[in-house]
């Protein structure tokens, strides 16, 4: 694996290059390289894996630490990685929020990309329910800066759908991780769960767009949100092994079914 710094006007981006064969970038939000290194591992034997920490997580800093990340931004992010990749293209897969920059580089950038695998993306906007899951999300951050980290995580949990007693860490987080969430609810949590993803575009562009679910996933909301969007494409969801985080559970298993859905391609 060989680690690069890109500068771009207002942040310099920090990504990972591992493997050879077709180009593949793998990306979340707030989720930082390092939590998609277990899965980029499993891929780097047939292809050349790219991740990459989203702008204001981990080792990719802000000139003004107080922008808000969107999508949009995320999305030409990704352009300009594959600009100093000195690629015209590739396939991207995304996991929550970095399923969201996927699909708005697919409607920015649509020469960039092959196949797009969203795998569960937060878009609350799709859902029946958009206007209560709006005031949750208000609420939440509300929580954030009133109540403070910890207060707004375990709502969060609940929120999400993931049963009782998953609040909470399992570890003691580093300083990183609690800086990482920290600006997760205060300047992204609003902008990725209130994208809109222009479905027209998607179904008119060239890139193949894939919904990806996870088998463990069906009480969570972003199962919903997956359902709605990949309705809306006429398509069916791809099952993917684990929950929302199945590619860090489950990296081995997760490879393999990311590989079959870009071989089918």
């Amino acid at each position: 694996m060989t680690a690069h710094i890109l500068e771009i006007p207002g942040v310099r981006l920090r990504y990972e290059v591992r493997g050879t064969g077709p180009l593949l970038l793998v990306m979340g939000a707030p989720m930082a390289a390092a939590d998609f290194a277990p899965v980029a591992e499993e891929l780097a034997g047939d292809h050349t894996v790219v991740t990459h920490d989203p702008r204001g997580i981990s080792g990719s800093v802000l000139d003004d630490p107080d922008q808000d990340s969107t999508p949009e931004l995320r999305a030409d992010d990704v352009a300009a990685i594959l600009d100093a990749l000195g690629a015209e293209s590739a396939d991207v897969f995304g996991s929550s929020g970095g399923a969201v920059t996927c699909l708005a580089l697919a409607v920015r950038h649509p020469n960039r990309v092959r196949t797009v695998v969203a795998h569960e993306p937060p878009c609350l906007e799709l859902l029946p329910d958009a206007a209560e899951q709006r005031a949750a999300t208000d609420d939440l951050i509300e929580t954030f800066h009133r109540d403070g980290l910890w207060a707004a995580f375990e709502k969060f949990m609940r929120n999400a759908g993931f049963p009782e007693g998953d609040e909470g860490p399992h570890a003691e987080p580093s300083e990183q991780a609690m800086a990482d969430s920290a600006r997760f609810f205060a300047h992204e949590l609003r902008g990725t769960s209130r994208y809109v993803p222009d479905v027209a575009a998607l179904k008119a562009g060239s890139a193949r767009v894939v919904v990806g679910v996870g088998e463990d996933s069906k009480a969570l909301v972003t199962y919903r949100t997956s359902e709605a969007l990949a309705d809306l494409l006429g398509t069916q969801p791809v099952v993917f092994p684990g929950d929302h985080g199945g590619f860090i559970g489950r990296p081995k298993e997760f490879a393999q079914t990311l590989r079959q859905v870009l071989r089918n391609g």
